[in-house]
């Protein structure tokens, strides 16, 4: 089992290189990180965008156009997205990875309906941060704070598999998943409780298999073992969860940002659900954290 990100980019390294399709390629943080990449042997780039933006921000890191596969002169970033989208419906490209483009132009590109990447699946983004205060597994995920607004039950349940999927990719056969509320008793006007009874219910009943959920729990008990022994608490996750699942959009994208600036720790983060794996840094992603999120993408790549 790959259990901090150390292991991770040795991983990658075994099963590339994969070749990484970015879209609007003058990111200065996306162009560092296929460069890195490049240089451990993880992947290789195929840039779409616009030609001299791209070329300048090469330049200022010590590199040339020459240093990637391809570069697509596309100074429409919409249509650069589309590009490199179309690069991995053909089979050209591995990894989808996004530039200086808006998300909403990216992931249209992605979820076009002739040229997309649909496979059916409810998309959602899985984000993986490395505690190193944990003995064991340091890779803790959280889920959903990129795609889906305010999940229902169903949706829940499909983020909940997307990221049990990532956690097999990573060779973790049986995670522990925790759904986040903000108590540990079911109230019927919190919903949030509700829906965690009904998936740790479900897991009970084999309708999620594959792994070990509890819910509903708090924070503190899901990842803090003194937390949860002061509470009592008799679960078989209680302070060792390996994914956390969210309620909302907002609670997931806001404690994942409070593991990067309060706490500094390492992440990277992959959308699921698609044909290929799709990475949507933040603009504000360091490079490391866009290098080791390829890592991850090619970790769940199919290919």
């Amino acid at each position: 089992m790959i259990r901090n990100f150390g292991e991770l980019l040795e991983a990658a390294q075994r099963k590339g290189p994969k070749r990484v399709a970015l879209a609007a390629g003058d990111d200065e943080a996306a162009l560092s990180a296929l460069l890195e990449a490049r240089k451990l042997g993880l992947a290789e780039g195929r840039v779409f965008g616009d030609r001299e933006k791209t070329r300048a921000v090469a330049e200022q890191l010590g590199a040339t156009l020459d240093d990637f596969l391809e570069m697509q002169h596309i100074p429409d970033e919409a249509l650069a997205a589309k590009e490199a989208v179309k690069s991995i419906k053909r089979g050209d490209s591995d990894i989808l990875l996004k530039g200086k483009v808006q998300t909403s132009a990216f992931l249209k590109a992605v979820l076009d309906a002739n040229d997309g990447l649909r496979t059916g699946r409810l998309l959602s983004d899985v984000f993986i941060f490395e505690d190193p205060r944990r003995a064991e597994n340091q890779l803790i995920m959280i889920t959903d704070g990129g795609v889906n607004l305010a999940p229902d039950l169903q949706h829940k349940k499909e983020i909940l598999l997307n990221a049990v999927d990532v956690a097999h990719r990573l060779g973790n056969q049986m995670p522990k998943v925790a759904v986040l509320s903000a108590v540990e008793t079911v109230y019927p006007d919190l919903s949030s409780t509700v829906d965690a009874a009904l998936l740790a219910k479900m897991n009970q009943r084999r309708q999620i298999s594959g792994c070990i959920v509890d819910g509903p729990l708090a924070l503190d008990n899901a990842v803090s073992p003194e937390a949860a022994k002061r509470k009592a608490l008799d679960s078989p996750i209680a302070g060792a969860a390996d994914i956390l699942i969210c309620p909302t959009i907002e609670s997931a994208n806001l404690l994942a940002k409070g593991t990067t600036y309060f706490a500094e720790f390492r992440l990277a983060h992959v959308i699921m659900g698609v044909a290929a794996p799709v990475l949507i840094p933040s603009r504000a992603d360091s490079p490391d954290a866009k290098l080791l999120s390829i890592a991850l993408g090619i970790l769940v790549s199919d290919k």
